[in-house]
């Protein structure tokens, strides 16, 4: 009887120790099917540009987005569009074009002026006299416009023009004559582009008028001063 009960005791015992293993054995299975799926998803997600937890979020920087944005609408970047060379392009209203102009003849009539003061002699002599005749005929024609207009306009010369005065005045003889000629070079072909821009952009009919009857005296200025400056 004794030894009938230690057998079924034993064989209960042998029971479950096999199911315990069988239970871990379970349990190692699943964990490691579990394991398998993540790296599976994981896998998909990276192909296909998913984004799964902080670590696997993907931030463009704002000017790649930018770039990119720009591209599919085919329009360049506002730094592209913006123009370099203000002084030749168009001004955005009549008045403003007014008072550049305006400044553009107190700029070449005090810099001849300036030249004339220091004994400029000869075809620099001549070339300063001429600035001086025909932009205060420009000036006298621009301020009737101007008066019509309602615009005060400058009488002096730009800030960037008295600071050029300024070096000049330090200068004599030939070298002052030389500054002076490249100077009217610069200075007129600027004057030139912004006549012809800003003939382009504005509907005044008295602009129109200006514009058609100053742009030939400004080119032949422009090259009259490259001859010089040339020599």
């Amino acid at each position: 009887m004794k030894r009938t009960t230690l057998s079924l005791l034993s064989a209960v015992l042998l029971l479950a120790s096999a199911c315990s293993t069988n239970d871990d054995s379970a349990t190692t299975t699943t964990t490691t099917t579990d394991s398998e799926v993540a790296g599976g998803n994981a896998g998909d997600n990276y192909m296909n540009g998913a984004t799964t937890g902080d670590s696997a979020t993907t931030t463009m920087p704002a000017d790649a987005s930018a770039a990119g944005s720009a591209a599919a609408t085919g329009t360049a970047p506002a730094d592209q569009n913006a123009n370099s060379s203000g002084s030749t392009m168009p001004h955005s209203t009549d008045p403003e074009f007014m008072k550049s102009a305006a400044h553009s003849d107190q700029n070449e009539i005090q810099l001849s002026k300036l030249v004339l003061s220091k004994g400029a002699t000869g075809m620099a002599k001549d070339h300063a006299n001429m600035m001086i005749k025909d932009h205060t005929k420009s000036t006298t024609d621009l301020m009737a416009i101007a008066k019509k207009k309602g615009v005060t306009l400058p009488t002096d010369m730009d800030a960037e023009h008295k600071a050029i005065a300024e070096r000049m005045g330090k200068l004599t003889g030939q070298e002052l004559e030389r500054q002076f000629l490249t100077q009217m070079v610069t200075d007129h072909q600027k004057t030139l582009n912004t006549l012809k821009a800003h003939q382009q952009m504005t509907k005044d009919a008295d602009l129109q008028g200006f514009i058609g009857k100053v742009t030939p005296v400004v080119s032949s200025h422009l090259d009259m001063s490259k001859k010089h400056a040339s020599m």
